[in-house]
């Protein structure tokens, strides 16, 4: 560890649209992005990639 002050916390931008992130919507901007986010989870646009020898059930 470093005795070194830390500085402060950059200010972080929405993944959607860059705006400035609203702490009651963390990470996001506002409900909106939030929602955007979301709906790209749930339509597959989003895709967490898996090995190719991964099975479903062995059984």
């Amino acid at each position: 560890m470093t005795d070194q002050p830390q500085s402060p916390a950059t200010p972080r931008a929405c993944p959607i649209c860059g705006k400035p992130v609203e702490q009651a919507f963390r990470p996001f901007c506002s409900s909106r992005c939030r929602d955007v986010d979301l709906n790209r989870w749930l339509t597959g646009r989003y895709v967490v990639p898996g090995r190719e020898d991964d099975e479903e059930d062995p059984e």
